[in-house]
């Protein structure tokens, strides 16, 4: 067997696989219960996938350009991924839609219970958060 073949190979195995992820990040948006484990499956997969995909793409045209856009593509993905969904999981916590009975610890609470105490107390304020 000769290199292109086993590229060509290997390029459309990883292609299988993030196909894989991308569509159960897909379908655990869809099947998932509750916010937070939706969260979840939107981030893991999602990034797998998107990283196999790209490895199958240098693989195949393995130019300074792919390369290097692939690398700023996966950097971008696995920063901004956590924080969004941190941020997305944070709002629906403070507005209330997620299921508390769901949680093993509620770290939390304490601290957003303290903030409006301190809030509500500092005349300052005027209520606005």
């Amino acid at each position: 067997m000769n290199w292109p073949v086993v590229l060509d190979w290997v390029s459309g195995f990883l292609l299988i696989v993030g196909a894989f992820f991308s569509f159960a990040a897909g379908l655990g948006l869809l099947r998932f219960p509750d916010l937070l484990s939706r969260l979840h499956s939107a981030s893991k997969p999602q990034v797998l996938g998107l990283a196999s995909v790209l490895l199958a793409v240098v693989l195949q045209y393995p130019t300074w350009g792919i390369i290097t856009s692939a690398v700023l593509v996966m950097l971008f993905q696995m920063m901004t991924i956590p924080a969004s969904t941190h941020m997305v999981g944070r709002a629906a916590y403070r507005t209330k839609h997620l299921k508390r009975s769901a949680l093993y610890k509620d770290e939390l609470a304490e601290v957003i219970e303290k903030a409006d105490r301190t809030r509500s107390e500092d005349p300052g304020s005027g209520g606005n958060g």
